[in-house]
């Protein structure tokens, strides 16, 4: 086991290097193994500002390399796990780490530039690997090939305050299950004055683009057609979600005049005591509550206005084209051993998250079927630490909606949808019709360019 020094020296050069030359990463090819040992980086380690997710995720490495002796893990902490500002150069000068942290939405870009390993061969030796959800299995595999395990999904829905519903004379038992009751909720709660917010939407950093193609779900449209070959935006239910922003921003002025939000500024917002409601996962909820002051007993979740469908999403880690078999066999070892084992490891330790006080029993999808599953929902019931009723109405409503995985080429596609939220939400007279059509002209490129 190396010391946290060399873990901190790697992670700097790599910055270095992005920085100034370009200089090959710190990954673990070409490293000595006299000792017999197989050495794997890995990123996505919690920073150390994050004390105690930063102190589990050490503690966990340093217990797997106790029971897995001929494995040496150098983790190297970021945050967010993925810097589009640094992810995108890593990755086009082949310089990410052996096993890497992506988004669903990485895997085509990742594979097409031949920068990740083909792993279906090693994926058998996985136990909890087939009893994950197929929909997400599919999100790293391409043309048959699997390329990357998924780590934890999520799906989207409406984050409200209890409180200002409260306050508002709202019901806070019966959130808005329609988008114009959505729009009559925000402008009760905006009429609080002393600047609260109705309803906050995200419109910059490719966030925007994220939550339209949550919204556009939601009224049973999307974004690409089925074939995935050309855009989807530029019809009626595309229409109805920027009608419905640029009503509640400029005509019921329910939005507030700040705009071109990213999701720091919705935590805050609501934290504070100042929003009512946006759009959001339910991982969102422990973040207001540690990051903004805000409550657990006041934050509960709806499923996504409309009735229709839900974006759905998740992350996970694939692995580097020059990585060797023992390099893949150790890296999805450790995954399987942190990430795949309820009750075990950084994600799925419930009764260690509950005694650091931090939550359990959050209205995730589930990532896995059948015993696993099981077994994962069995644990997690019993350390549950947060008010599980205030999150019922998202998880039945969930059921009845069409899950809807993320567009591939996401992150290009949130890019030009962020120009239409943007423009509708900070000029009162955008012609949505043109924003629209631009986009749909915009996003058949993209997809023509493959």
């Amino acid at each position: 086991m190396r010391s946290s020094v060399l873990r901190r020296t790697c992670a700097t050069a790599v910055a270095t290097a992005l920085a100034v030359t370009g200089l090959a990463a710190c990954n673990s090819e070409g490293e000595s193994a006299a000792d017999g040992k197989t050495r794997i980086t890995v990123n996505c380690w919690p920073q150390p500002s994050a004390k105690i997710d930063h102190k589990r995720f050490d503690e966990d490495v340093k217990t797997f390399e106790k029971q897995n002796p001929d494995i040496d893990i150098t983790a190297h902490d970021a945050f967010p796990c993925q810097d589009p500002k640094t992810f995108d150069a890593k990755l086009a000068g082949g310089q990410m780490e052996d096993v890497f942290y992506t988004y669903f939405t990485d895997t085509e870009r990742v594979v097409s530039i031949n920068q990740a390993a083909d792993i279906t061969e090693y994926v058998k030796d996985l136990k909890a690997y087939k009893d994950i959800a197929q929909p997400l299995r599919d999100a790293y595999t391409v043309d048959g090939k699997i390329y990357g395990v998924p780590r934890t999904n999520y799906s989207m829905g409406l984050l409200y305050s209890k409180a200002l519903f409260t306050k508002a004379g709202l019901d806070p038992e019966k959130p808005p299950a329609t988008w114009p009751e959505v729009q009559a909720a925000a402008k009760k709660i905006a009429g609080l004055g002393n600047g609260t917010v109705g309803f906050a939407e995200y419109s910059a950093q490719n966030q925007g683009g994220w939550h339209f193609t949550a919204s556009i779900y939601s009224q049973g449209g999307s974004v690409v057609s089925e074939d995935g070959k050309k855009a989807a935006v530029d019809t009626p239910e595309g229409k109805a979600v920027l009608q419905n922003l640029k009503d509640m921003r400029w005509r019921d002025n329910s939005m507030g005049a700040k705009q071109l939000l990213i999701i720091n500024d919705t935590l805050q917002m609501m934290g504070s005591g100042k929003l009512g409601m946006y759009l959001a996962a339910p991982d969102n909820v422990p973040r207001i509550v540690k990051e903004a002051g805000g409550k657990y007993e006041d934050l509960a979740f709806a499923p996504m206005p409309g009735g229709k469908g839900t974006l759905m999403g998740g992350d996970g880690y694939m692995f580097n084209k020059k990585a060797t078999p023992a390099q893949i066999k150790a890296g999805l070892k450790w995954l399987e051993w942190t990430f795949l084992t309820p009750g075990q490891g950084y994600m799925n330790n419930y009764a260690r998250a509950a005694e650091d006080q931090s939550p359990v029993g959050l209205p995730e999808p589930r990532l896995f079927t059948g015993a696993t599953d099981a077994k994962d929902q069995e644990l997690k019931k019993a350390s549950a630490n947060v008010p599980v009723e205030n999150y019922q109405a998202f998880i039945d409503g969930g059921q009845n909606l069409d899950m809807k995985l993320e567009p591939k080429h996401g992150q290009q596609i949130y890019a030009v949808l962020d120009g239409a939220v943007s423009a509708v939400l900070t000029k009162k007279d955008a012609d949505i019709d043109q924003l629209l059509k631009d986009a749909q002209s915009k996003i058949d490129g993209i997809l023509t360019r493959g």
